[in-house]
């Protein structure tokens, strides 16, 4: 047969497959399986995930679905399956303890070496592994690794101060920041990259027993296997890798999944082998695996008896008394260095921007950091002291209340027997999602001025119940952040301790905090001007 006489067929098929697709999508929508079919939003995300799978890639969901929100009201429908909602009261339904809601296919997206404590979907693996991990981040521990924080706070301060005397000098450089320039008696640079070497130091240390050296190198560096993937038994020999930039790894990384993870899965083959962007992706994904492998390898090579995350994972025990294997390891460690690392440093990024912003705050956190640490003292403050530092607390949820590392809303497929959110009832099979973007600035909550950095609001006792029950920057339920006490302390002894030695101004007095989301939200840069307050 001719290729003219085969050409109706062909175009017969061609056509009948997108009809085929839509005719799908538009049954679903008729026949209304989840019974949501009354709620409004954006009318293609009735009808197809692909208004998801479009908005994601571009960086800016949170807002997006915020701007629905305002549009529609706290019920924003937002695929075929799922519904956004808006309303502090469903945080204690969607995520409750024991309500058998159990995260999406959402979190498929998320899975590299094998399934760790954030992406596993199934509740008695959950339970196993949750019970090995929650124990290493208890109170007790986390007071054990705070020299290991102090020590690369202390290292980020003195590369500081070097720059500082550059800058007053009228020198400039680049130091792998971007560049920094002393212009005014002060030292300009962008502080982002900075922050991202602090924590990628502080969770290389805690996680693999070694930093990354990227604030002595003022780098962005991580090892990865020299020929690529590699199996988790990799030996992480130095003569066997690459150094590669873990942070723009990691950024990538989380722009992928999330866009992949909205994908109905029998269309992320074709998208990955296609589309160029998510081809880069998929590179980012293997590269960042390819990290923790190098550096587990690296730490299980050699033996000691330091005490770390590593080591207390490899202590750990199921009910059975079985530990983890060498590849769950990995995966628990590369989970680590992912949330131990892009949340700490986009949360400190966001803090020294408004207090840089809002200088009247930044004022009156000084005058506490002086009257309760002193001046003359250790550069680095210690535990015991940022305890006694309420406004300090205050900045921070303030900050993080603005800027939520993590303001999507996490999806959760309703369980049998269905959830109920105040007079709204759905049914087993609904996707719901609580945006912590959107309930961060709920007027009813924080007032009128729901875009105001104003720490004063955490102290108004009229509005904190309301405040601390709608406050969600680690999640709450089974699910919630495991490593919240660790991230609390990290925030408190790094912000402490640099508030209380520089002063902080905006290179341009009016501008917002440019910010790009992946799984999480990340400011792009922050260009401030540094001066050490004992020269002021």
């Amino acid at each position: 047969m001719s290729y003219l006489q085969q050409l109706p067929t062909v175009l017969l098929t061609a056509a009948a497959v997108p009809l085929g697709i839509a005719f799908v999508h538009l049954a679903i929508y008729l026949v209304d399986p989840y019974g949501i079919r009354q709620y409004p939003g954006p009318l293609l995300a009735k009808f197809s995930d692909a208004w998801l799978g479009w908005i994601s890639p571009h960086g800016h969901r949170s807002e997006i679905i915020h701007e629905m929100h305002l549009r529609y009201g706290p019920f924003v429908r937002i695929s075929p399956s799922e519904v956004s909602v808006a309303d502090p009261d469903a945080l204690a339904v969607v995520y409750a303890h024991g309500n058998g809601a159990l995260k999406s296919k959402f979190y498929d997206a998320f899975v590299s070496i094998q399934r760790g404590l954030f992406n596993t979907r199934d509740r008695k693996q959950h339970a196993r592994k949750r019970k090995i991990v929650s124990h290493i981040f208890s109170q007790k521990s986390v007071l054990e690794f705070e020299p290991h924080i102090r020590l690369y706070v202390g290292q980020l301060l003195s590369q500081w101060d070097r720059l500082y005397e550059g800058a007053s000098k009228g020198l400039s450089g680049d130091d792998g920041d971007g560049g920094w320039v002393g212009r005014g008696g002060r030292l300009w640079l962008d502080c982002l990259p900075w922050v991202n070497y602090l924590a990628f130091d502080i969770i290389g240390d805690l996680a693999f027993g070694a930093p990354f050296g990227m604030i002595e190198a003022a780098r962005d560096q991580a090892p990865v296997p020299v020929d690529g993937p590699a199996d988790v038994a990799f030996s992480g020999k130095e003569e066997e890798v690459k150094h590669i930039p873990a942070v723009a790894v990691l950024n990538g990384r989380g722009e992928y999944s999330m866009s992949m993870g909205v994908i109905p899965g029998w269309v992320r083959p074709l998208m990955r082998r296609f589309v160029p962007w998510y081809s880069r992706g998929l590179q980012d994904v293997k590269h960042l695996a390819g990290i923790a492998i190098v550096a587990v390898g690296k730490r299980l090579g050699t033996p000691t008896d330091r005490v770390d995350l590593l080591s207390k994972l490899q202590a750990g025990t199921d009910d059975f008394g079985n530990p983890m294997g060498r590849a769950e390891l990995t995966a628990e460690a590369l989970t680590l260095l992912i949330a131990g690392s892009d949340t700490t440093s986009n949360s400190t990024c966001a803090i020294i921007y408004y207090l840089a912003k809002n200088p009247a705050a930044q004022k009156k956190l000084q005058a506490e950091l002086d009257e309760q640490l002193g001046t003359e003292d250790e550069k680095v403050a210690n535990g015991e002291q940022v305890k006694r530092l309420p406004y300090l607390d205050a900045c921070i949820n303030e900050a993080l209340r603005l800027h939520s590392t993590s303001a999507l809303g996490l999806p959760r497929i309703v369980p049998e027997g269905g959830l109920v959110i105040g007079e709204h009832a759905f049914a087993e099979g609904t996707v719901l999602s609580v945006p912590s973007f959107t309930i961060h600035r709920d007027p009813n909550v924080w007032g009128a001025d729901v875009e105001a950095f104003r720490p004063e609001r955490w102290f108004e006792e009229d509005k904190k119940e309301a405040m601390q029950k709608t406050f969600n920057p680690f999640s709450v339920g089974p699910r919630a952040c495991v490593g919240r006490n660790l991230a609390s302390l990290e925030l408190q002894i790094i912000c402490a301790s640099i508030l209380r030695r520089f002063h902080f101004v905006l290179e341009k007095p009016d501008e917002e905090l440019e910010t790009r989301e992946g799984f999480l939200r990340k400011p792009l840069h922050c260009h401030v001007g540094i001066m050490r307050r004992d020269t002021l």
